[in-house]
């Protein structure tokens, strides 16, 4: 049990290792510093199923540390939600297929109201339709799943989180995010305690 699990570990750890870096990560910050910071807009992310947990989860990464961001569901848009959408946001869409239909609804729905608000996609498939509706794709390397019937976003969804974390890391130097900014977001338990005493203000 305990050599399947290490295998587990590993095949997760080399997926990670083979996303590809490219030049459209500093694109996408780019983007999302344009529109939230430069243009008061925010960042509004989207996802489907499991990829829409991860989208969600960097949503709120974001917002904790100073880039605002909701999480719009694909589904929910289509009866009302996407009245959420301003002219000045930016869109993250996850999808592992580039292919999933709330996902290429909702970026045509987003056309009709607004179509200048740009779409940055995180997916597996360059040649998809998400990537090819989108103004900049970030892909995940098309690692497969750990699980053992190769269904189940597993591997994909350890993915998806790291690029999140990236795309939060670099933004977060870019606007020079201090401790004392985290602490006026995030007052409570544990890291709001640490945040402040590392700002001097505990």
């Amino acid at each position: 049990m305990e050599r399947k699990i290490r295998h587990i570990f590993d095949n997760e750890a080399f997926a990670i290792k083979n996303i590809p870096v490219s030049g459209n990560y500093e694109k996408a910050v780019e983007i999302i510093y344009e529109h939230v910071h430069g243009k008061n807009g925010k960042l509004v992310t989207s996802g489907m199923g499991k990829a829409g947990q991860i989208a969600h989860n960097i949503a709120t990464t974001f917002s904790s540390t100073g880039t605002p961001s909701v999480f719009l569901h694909p589904s929910e848009a289509q009866h009302g939600d996407l009245g959420i959408l301003q002219m000045n946001d930016v869109i993250l869409a996850v999808s592992n297929s580039g292919k999933t239909r709330e996902i290429i609804e909702l970026i045509d729905l987003k056309n009709n109201l607004f179509p200048s608000v740009p779409v940055i996609v995180i997916t597996s498939d360059p040649d998809s339709p998400l990537a090819q509706k989108s103004d900049c794709y970030i892909l995940t390397g098309a690692p497969s799943e750990v699980c053992p019937l190769g269904l189940t976003p597993t591997t994909s969804t350890t993915v998806f989180t790291v690029i999140g974390d990236a795309l939060v890391v670099i933004m977060m130097e870019k606007i020079g995010f201090r401790a004392e900014d985290y602490a006026k977001r995030h007052h409570g338990g544990y890291l709001g305690v640490k945040s402040r005493e590392k700002s001097g203000k505990g």
